[in-house]
């Protein structure tokens, strides 16, 4: 897309065919460097009319309006008052059609009745732009923006899963000690299947496992088993509840354990797993690959 932008001004041209108001420049071929220019502005128009509908939000019923600030553009020449405020005015409609958008479904998914303040996006937009009046350093927003965000997306995923941390809550308390269930920090528990007698695996070492992963109402949604192929990782390059048991458990050993939504993917959508799910594995411990 980038062709398009940055011939968009050739595409004035094609303005010949189309009855678009006064705007509208009329093609006069007297000569082969007319011929050119017109032939070059209509052969750049490809795809242009697709990328304003849907790479600007362009409503096809305003295309006067879109050929009046194409000339106005095209015909700017270098006059720098007027590149700097149409730059401003293409980047506020970015802001407006894709930044503001992204950031909202990234928050609130499909609901359309939330959305981030613009006030304040501009605000803080224009003040890190000029290096003036900032309320926070650029780094400070950044740190901001991902601690605010994940709060807020936590906050938005509750409100829709949370019954899922109640059943998983409810699920973990009914596992008990007389039933051969054992728990460890973070309120992972897991009882043996299969107790090994090898060496146990630091947080940095590579492990060997096979695996079956399922939801609490036993829906298998990963498995090497299936795959029939053992599977190589870092013990600490996982989910958490995952390094918790892999460091308790001896080489050779097989596991079934139950990790809480929080020791896992919590707030997090991962395929069929849904937000703060609690998740069961049956883990078993091949190996310490040097």
């Amino acid at each position: 897309m980038k062709k398009l932008t940055i011939v968009a001004s050739l595409a004035i041209a094609t303005a010949a065919i189309t009855s678009c108001g006064n705007s509208t420049p009329k093609a006069d071929l007297k000569n082969d460097v007319d011929s050119l220019s017109y032939a070059i502005g209509m052969a750049q128009t490809q795809g242009l009319k697709d990328y304003l509908v849907r790479g600007m939000g362009v409503d096809t019923a305003y295309m006067d309006e879109f050929f009046k600030g194409l000339n106005e553009g095209a015909n700017s020449g270098d006059d720098k008052k007027k590149a700097a405020y149409y730059a401003g005015i293409q980047i506020g409609q970015q802001i407006s059609n894709q930044m503001v958008k992204g950031i909202n479904h990234e928050l609130f998914g499909n609901d359309s009745t939330k959305t981030i303040s613009l006030k304040n996006f501009m605000a803080g937009f224009i003040s890190g732009t000029t290096g003036k009046n900032g309320l926070m350093t650029v780094e400070q927003a950044q740190m901001t923006a991902q601690v605010k965000m994940q709060a807020i997306k936590a906050k938005e995923m509750e409100k829709q899963y949370g019954p899922n941390k109640k059943k998983g809550a409810e699920y973990l308390k009914k596992l008990t000690e007389k039933d051969g269930w054992k728990t460890l920090e973070g309120g992972v528990k897991y009882r043996v299947i299969k107790e090994g007698t090898g060496d146990l695996p630091k947080d940095t070492s590579n492990v060997k496992v096979n695996y079956e992963g399922k939801t609490i109402e036993g829906k298998v949604f990963d498995s090497s088993y299936q795959r029939k192929q053992p599977m190589t990782m870092r013990a600490n390059q996982v989910i958490k509840g995952w390094t918790t048991a892999l460091t308790h458990m001896p080489v050779g050993s097989t596991w079934e354990v139950v990790i809480p939504a929080d020791q896992a993917y919590n707030e997090r959508e991962m395929g069929d797993i849904k937000p703060f799910s609690t998740l069961i594995f049956k883990i078993e411990l091949l190996g310490i690959e040097k």
